[in-house]
């Protein structure tokens, strides 16, 4: 793979966009959309950044320096056209994440649905099997008995968060039932490029294994959402509730650096060829 050079503004971008997320940790029920454009050539630069998948990055805030550092890495779904940083490692802890992709990027069509009715499928998926650590990516259109208005600058991070929720189940319950199994904590909205993204954490009631059916041991998710083509693109990133103290901070990051990526001629919209399963 070819090296790829990150420009000053680039790592400024990633490091500002950091801090803000940092600072607003999911305030509960606002909403914000009022974070700075980036320029033409910072979107470039965090484009090259992405087409990296290989390359580490260590985010860390020079204000905040009682903070963890993470040793981050770039994932690219050239298909759906998005990208987002991974961990890799937190060096202070001298903890190495143990990450396999059990879902290469697919298309929609061919996705594996979250729910009986198809509508949320999971198109990427890596999990760190050992410590309990799932990031995925899924796609579907909004649950329009939520969301009352097609108009998406109108939308609550709440109301989003709902509507993902409801179709996040693979049981054969009502959406009422689905939403009822997570609890969600915080939300909030931030503009990023000129489109809304929506932020949430939340806990899954449900027991997180077959073998664990203790009351209080829940998994503790965070994720951001974003609408394109009439459909919610969202990365939800999750692990056991006792190990949020420990995890959760490099979760967050990852939520934060997910984005819409330009299309090309690989992009793929969920609503093409939905007969196709290949």
């Amino acid at each position: 793979m070819a090296t790829v050079l990150l420009s000053q503004n680039s790592i400024s971008f990633l490091r500002t966009t950091h801090l803000s997320l940092s600072k607003s940790r999911f305030r509960p029920h606002t909403i914000s959309c009022s974070a700075p454009k980036p320029s033409h050539r910072t979107r470039r630069d965090l484009i090259l950044l992405g087409l990296s998948s290989s390359l580490p990055i260590i985010f860390a805030s020079p204000a905040c320096r009682a903070e963890e550092e993470v040793k981050m890495a770039s994932a690219v779904d050239e298909i759906n056209a998005y990208t987002y940083m991974y961990p890799l490692e937190l060096p202070s802890q001298n903890f190495i994440f143990k990450w396999v992709e059990s879902r290469k990027p697919e298309r929609y069509s061919s996705a594996a649905p979250l729910s009986p009715d198809a509508r949320l499928r999971i198109v990427s998926e890596r999990i760190d099997i050992i410590d309990n650590l799932v990031i995925s990516v899924s796609i579907g259109p909004p649950n329009f008995q939520i969301i009352k208005s097609k108009d998406k600058s109108s939308w609550t991070a709440k109301d989003v968060a709902d509507s993902v929720l409801s179709d996040k189940s693979a049981l054969r319950v009502t959406s009422s039932q689905r939403m009822a199994e997570s609890s969600v904590l915080d939300v909030h909205c931030s503009e990023i490029d000129g489109e809304p993204y929506w932020y949430y954490e939340y806990l899954v009631r449900r027991s997180p294994t077959k073998t664990v059916q203790a009351s209080n041991l829940y998994r503790h998710n965070v994720a951001s959402t974003v609408e394109r083509d009439g459909y919610l693109y969202t990365l939800n990133a999750s692990t056991l509730s006792k190990e949020w103290d420990k995890m959760g901070p490099a979760l967050e990051k990852t939520v934060a650096s997910f984005r819409l990526l330009p299309s090309t001629d690989n992009y793929v919209p969920p609503y093409k060829d939905p007969w196709r399963f290949w």
